[in-house]
């Protein structure tokens, strides 16, 4: 099972991008965030490439959303405990297998209300996911979590040190869920790679490489033993009218195992 994780930037102008990079790579379940839902294509339109959808779509986060064209969708969660207004989470069975969608507040200061906000919703994660760490089947934890775990995921952490992303309390609360028993699961396949999942639409950023990496895939042990393969579809970052993200994948083995789905070669690679 081929699992993904992206963060669109809004469907609506970024519709034809979504397409192709789901035409191409065919992620089993995907994860996206930053919805900004268009009536008419969403769901009916990813329905006609086969997969079914869950989603909500309030604002301030705009939303996320799962995807699966493995297996029905059994929806177990909206919203983490503690705010029934959050749009940030979504939480879903496939084949066994249980999905969490996350979209964390991402304020660019490291201060005020905002900031506050971002490190209470993240406490709140934390809680919720000490519930589903210890399962024993399969628990991935997929989205934009908008934290930059270490400087090996900053292109220039010097520039960076002031945006919230970045922030010692951010981090802290990624490492506090390491502690739980989740795997960085992307890092932990490539430990000494500078990885980035997000380059910022000014300047040359995106061009010149230089990236950060906000966007994970957390597994717990059931899962992580099953992980085959990982990587970054960087290619879907240089095409025409591309938001900021590029998506980010794990590749679980079945329980015989096997890869459940031969998996497509990338259409190119940064």
């Amino acid at each position: 099972m081929k699992i993904a994780t992206f963060n669109v930037n809004g469907i609506d102008g970024r519709w034809a991008n979504l397409k192709e990079w789901l035409t191409a790579e065919q992620p089993d379940v995907v994860c996206l965030q930053q919805l900004e839902v268009p009536r008419g294509r969403f769901p009916a339109a990813l329905r006609e490439l086969g997969y079914e959808s869950i989603w909500q779509d309030r604002r301030p986060w705009h939303g996320v959303a799962i995807l699966s064209r493995e297996g029905q969708l059994i929806e177990r969660r909206r919203g983490l405990p503690g705010d029934p207004a959050d749009s940030g989470y979504i939480e879903a069975v496939v084949n066994g297998v249980t999905v969490a969608c996350i979209y964390a507040p991402s304020p660019n200061r490291n201060f005020g209300p905002m900031f506050e906000y971002k490190i209470d919703w993240l406490e709140r994660l934390k809680k919720h996911a000490a519930s589903l760490v210890a399962r024993a089947h399969p628990v991935v934890l997929a989205g934009d979590f908008s934290i930059v775990p270490t400087e090996l995921d900053v292109y220039d952490p010097a520039r960076w040190k002031k945006d919230a992303r970045l922030h010692p309390r951010s981090r802290t609360a990624y490492l506090d869920l390491l502690k739980q028993g989740w795997t960085d699961t992307i890092r932990s396949r490539q430990p000494d790679e500078r990885i980035y999942t997000f380059w910022d639409a000014q300047a040359s950023h995106w061009p010149g490489n230089e990236g950060l990496r906000v966007d994970h895939l957390l597994t717990n042990a059931a899962a992580a033993c099953r992980v085959s393969a990982v990587g970054v579809d960087t290619w879907a970052r240089g095409l025409p009218t591309a938001g900021e993200h590029a998506p980010a994948w794990i590749v679980l083995r079945n329980s015989t195992g096997r890869d459940a789905v031969r998996r497509p070669e990338s259409a190119s690679k940064r």
